[in-house]
């Protein structure tokens, strides 16, 4: 029976701390955290000018911010000439064959507003008969080009030009006819003129 009892004596000798002690004693036991990039020593300094500046591969900083180490990418991995979009977009070859129209859109003829007009469109020109029929029973025009249909909006002019050089397209501008209002009096109308009088018919 003392044989058992020793085990429970021996545990109610332990003195009970409290909850914030421990707390206080589970901190202190933790090592601090070592920071991801020891500082680097810096060279020593020349003689004939200022100290060099220690020079220190790049960083991947594309790496998240919770990780405990970045990635360092070597110096002779990065490439300084900068790849065409057009290389790595996925897009099929034949695009790089196709001519684009840089324009800016007319004004609908009826009673709408010129809003269309203020933005500039890129579309792919129309390409040879070979890609074009017409239906022999109503007559329409069939196409099986897949980019007949297709256009991109850009705010200005520019902003087109420098998606085309970056996708590699050959492509021309055609600069818009600015509508340009005269205005006149109504008087003007009374005037005299030398010339035959006008017939103004109502049928």
């Amino acid at each position: 029976m003392s044989a058992l009892l020793r085990p429970t004596v021996l545990a109610s000798r332990r003195l009970a701390l409290p909850a914030a002690s421990r707390t206080l004693a589970s901190k202190a036991t933790k090592s601090k955290k070592t920071p991801a990039h020891p500082p680097s020593t810096p060279p020593a300094p020349a003689k004939d000018g200022p100290p060099a500046v220690a020079a220190e591969p790049p960083t991947d900083v594309v790496t998240s911010a919770y990780s405990p180490s970045h990635t360092v990418i070597p110096e002779e991995h990065i490439s300084p000439e900068v790849i065409p979009a057009g290389a790595v977009s996925g897009a099929p070859l034949d695009l790089q064959s196709r001519t684009v129209r840089i324009y800016k859109p007319t004004k609908n003829a009826m009673q709408s507003a010129n809003h269309r007009g203020k933005l500039w469109r890129m579309d792919w020109d129309v390409l040879a008969k070979g890609h074009r029929w017409e239906n022999p029973l109503m007559g329409w025009q069939s196409s099986a080009d897949y980019l007949q249909g297709t256009n991109l909006t850009f705010r200005t002019k520019e902003e087109a030009i420098y998606f085309a050089e970056k996708q590699g397209y050959d492509y021309f501008v055609q600069e818009p006819k600015e509508r340009v209002i005269v205005s006149k009096a109504y008087a003007s109308n009374f005037t005299w003129s030398d010339k035959k009088l006008k017939k103004i018919h109502t049928k």
